[in-house]
């Protein structure tokens, strides 16, 4: 028969991983995730069962790795929650559904102070309340031996309630490209933080929490978006897989982009001055705001939210221009290291 474990009073050194065991931690972690509406089981058996209305499910994962997609140093447990159900909730969006619920894999050290997991199951929880999703299930494991790092991957599924998924494969030539959300803060924030500073604390605080704008998505699909994707390596590098999956050219406006993201001005004009670099640079190839990008019939009104920054048309090569310039132009001539995040690169 094995020993229970030993009581460790929250906020100890020993109240870790290893000490409370994986079940404790588990029924710690779970206390914090909230209830799903389409939830009919939620966790504790070997799976959550979700009502589909629809009878179809929109799924998405991401994967955030320790010290590339978050640091514990820079953002707080909750913090690191709100981030990684943000990434996935937003793919859900950029369909055109609405999230119902995700489901959480993590791999951490032993050492991991069970407070900080439940600070992330407690942001998580927090991102996926104003839309009635919640965690269902998951799993948690040891993170190999000689690995300090956690691995957070979350999967969230979606409900597209009777609409068309809204594809990047549906752009034509005469769509307006419009956007719901704000660019650059996020990338923004990170230069801050790269520089070991944490102010101005609103791009510090986008970075560390994006606030993508879930209604957009739906919003968006109603009112007949022919192609749609969140924003999250760059405007310029999402807008690219758009543009190929179409087989057209997306030209944006500078001046509209600018509009939109830089007016009134603001703390990236701010950092911007104070560091030498354009922040146009953060709104075009920065990511993880999470904003919406999308293309609409030109004879259709935009929805609440939408601002219109440039236009399809047809081309002998599939891309993405500014102002009919190339964006390896553009991105050169405004001092980008590149389009967008590529990973492995």
């Amino acid at each position: 028969m094995s020993r229970p474990r030993p009581l460790v009073p929250r906020g100890d050194p020993a109240d870790t991983v290893k000490v409370v065991g994986e079940f404790g931690v588990i029924g710690r972690v779970l206390a914090q995730a909230g209830t799903a509406r389409a939830a009919q089981v939620g966790p504790g058996d070997d799976a959550a069962v979700l009502r589909t209305p629809d009878r179809r499910v929109i799924a998405t994962t991401d994967v955030l790795v320790e010290g590339r997609h978050f640091r514990r140093d820079w953002s707080s447990a909750e913090d690191i929650g709100h981030k990684a159900a943000a990434a996935n909730l937003a793919d859900v969006a950029a369909m055109g559904g609405v999230a119902t619920a995700l489901l959480v894999g993590l791999a951490c050290p032993p050492t991991t102070q069970t407070a900080w997991l439940e600070g992330v199951a407690a942001g998580l929880a927090a991102e996926c309340a104003p839309l009635g999703a919640a965690v269902v299930g998951g799993d948690l494991v040891a993170s190999a031996a000689d690995s300090d790092s956690v691995v957070l991957s979350v999967t969230a599924l979606g409900d597209l309630a009777g609409r068309a998924p809204v594809l990047r494969s549906g752009a034509r030539p005469g769509d307006v490209v419009a956007l719901a959300g704000r660019l650059g803060w996020s990338a923004c924030g990170l230069a801050v933080l790269r520089r070991g500073f944490s102010s101005p604390i609103a791009v510090v605080a986008a970075h560390r929490r994006p606030t993508p704008p879930y209604a957009a998505g739906p919003g968006a699909a109603e009112a007949g978006a022919t192609a749609m994707c969140d924003v999250s390596d760059g405007l310029l590098a999402d807008l690219g897989h758009v543009a190929a999956a179409s087989g057209v050219v997306v030209d944006l406006d500078r001046s509209a982009v600018a509009r939109a993201c830089l007016e009134p001005a603001g703390p990236l004009q701010q950092v911007g001055s104070a560091l030498g670099t354009d922040p146009l640079a953060w709104v075009l190839t920065g990511g993880e705001d999470h904003a919406l990008v999308a293309t609409f019939p030109a004879r259709n009104a935009l929805p609440v939210g939408w601002t219109p920054i440039g236009h399809v048309r047809k081309g002998r090569t599939a891309g993405v221009r500014v102002d009919g310039e190339p964006a390896a132009d553009v991105v050169r001539a405004i001092g980008a290291e590149g389009a967008g995040h590529v990973h492995f690169s």
